[in-house]
């Protein structure tokens, strides 16, 4: 697989958040909700919303899906997922089923399957408990071993002991959902407005009254914050505490190749993903980059849990970062430019090295590709909570304002269910999703902190 991004990089993915921001069109004087976010949550909520009949406006401040929603991995899955989130994936793989139908447009989505190796017998031995919850569900999860593994796997080089395999897990292109899932909401009657930093709340008298964008006033009632790893600063300028650390993922797309995998691959040295264009989406499974930063001393007793569980693979860096974050303000005028209007798209440096020591151990696993060309890389900033599980709540003190964050890395394969059931909380509807389990209060009220995943 040989390392040509330097000479031949074309923008097929980065294309997304590198082009102008398109400026926004006159914002309306009301709505009945507003949605804070053009991330694949926020967009999928909009786009349900809009389909009830609710006047919605979403306001983006850079690009629809030009931060994570945009830079992840593209992966589908149910398998190994959080208990928490698994009645939340199941609804949406079922919504991305029929995405391309209900939108009249491709989002690459297909059912290829998800497969977690085991290099040793203890390695497989810990994805027996997965199993249980599997059956639980109905799942068609199941340990492969020997001729099952070769025949799902095209020519591997390795001595695995087997792996975890769900074959209707599935993928999908970041690049392409999100964007597409904007144009449903508008096509159903919602307003995204693009360069639209929302600075604030309108509050009176206690009361949530509508938001304060760059562009002016939007009177509502109801009011969600998507902001990705912008939503913990948005929200502590409202006084309320959003425990959300990030760190950067690095990621890369060769040209097209032979099949390997129909579907998703992770090897804990690197996963790896079938892509509609005939190539792989690679990106390291053993880094995580962590810039420490004021917040990381705020958080860290209720990131102490997950930082033990991921100790090996966490690597921290003092810098800049640090500096950036101590000098930004936690509250600000609205009548003035706020923090969310001088960096529109959080765009960090992919890590070349750990993306050179990833082409070498997915080209030693499939040398059938060693020789094809990585020819675009990226890198993102992934959100997470101390338990590795979304928030998605109303909060307590400001009824009408809602939070959607910390999905730690599933945010794409969860968008478009959490979509759903966040619009059916919203318009006090019922919903097929039980939300409590997510409830911001959880990192509050004295009830454990305990990582089932990792991001």
């Amino acid at each position: 697989m040989a390392n040509n991004a330097s000479h031949v990089q074309t923008d097929t993915v980065r294309k997304t958040w590198t082009g102008d921001v398109e400026p926004a069109g006159p914002v309306p004087a009301s709505a009945d909700a507003v949605i804070i976010g053009g991330g694949i949550v926020g967009v999928s909520t909009a786009w349900f919303l809009a389909r009830r009949g609710v006047r919605v406006v979403l306001c983006e401040k850079g690009h629809v899906a030009g931060e994570q929603s945009g830079r992840n991995w593209g992966w589908v899955r149910v398998q190994g997922r959080d208990t928490r989130e698994v009645p939340m994936m199941l609804e949406s793989l079922k919504i991305w089923d029929g995405l391309a139908a209900d939108l009249g447009e491709d989002v690459g989505f297909r059912r290829g399957g998800c497969m977690f190796v085991a290099k040793d017998a203890n390695d497989l031995a810990g994805f027996e408990p997965w199993v249980g919850v599997a059956r639980e569900h109905g799942l068609d999860t199941r340990i492969l071993a020997g001729r099952e593994l070769s025949l799902v796997v095209d020519g591997i080089t390795t001595d695995w002991a087997g792996a975890l395999f769900t074959a209707s897990d599935g993928r999908a292109e970041p690049h392409l959902a999100a964007p597409a899932i904007a144009r449903g909401a508008t096509r159903a009657g919602a307003r995204v407005l693009t360069g639209c930093a929302v600075r604030g709340l309108d509050i009176e008298g206690g009361r949530l009254a509508g938001v304060v964008t760059e562009h002016g006033r939007i009177r509502t009632g109801s009011v969600l914050c998507a902001a990705g790893a912008w939503t913990s600063l948005f929200c502590r300028s409202l006084g309320i505490t959003v425990p959300q650390l990030k760190v950067k993922g690095t990621v890369a797309r060769t040209a097209a190749a032979a099949e390997v995998i129909p579907g998703d691959l992770f090897h804990k040295k690197f996963g790896i993903r079938r892509r509609e264009d005939g190539g792989y989406t690679i990106a390291p499974g053993d880094l995580l980059e962590h810039a420490v930063t004021p917040s990381s001393f705020r958080f860290l007793p209720k990131f102490l849990p997950a930082l033990l569980r991921e100790f090996g693979i966490v690597r921290l860096s003092f810098g800049r970062e640090f500096v950036d974050e101590w000098r930004t303000p936690t509250s600000w005028d609205l009548d003035r430019p706020s923090p969310f209007e001088s960096q529109r798209v959080l765009d960090p440096s992919p890590d070349t090295g750990a993306l050179e020591r990833v082409r070498r151990e997915v080209a030693a696993v499939f040398p059938q590709i060693a020789d094809v060309p990585v020819v675009e890389s990226w890198a993102g900033m992934i959100e997470s909570t101390p338990d590795v599980v979304p928030v998605i709540d109303e909060c307590e003190q400001l009824p009408g304002f809602h939070i959607a964050t910390g999905f730690s890395g599933h945010g794409f394969g969860l968008g478009p269910g959490a979509g759903k059931a966040i619009a059916a909380r919203m318009t006090n509807t019922e919903a097929d999703i039980d939300l409590e389990p997510l409830r911001l209060s959880r990192f509050f009220d004295g009830s454990p902190i305990r990582p089932q995943g990792s991001i």
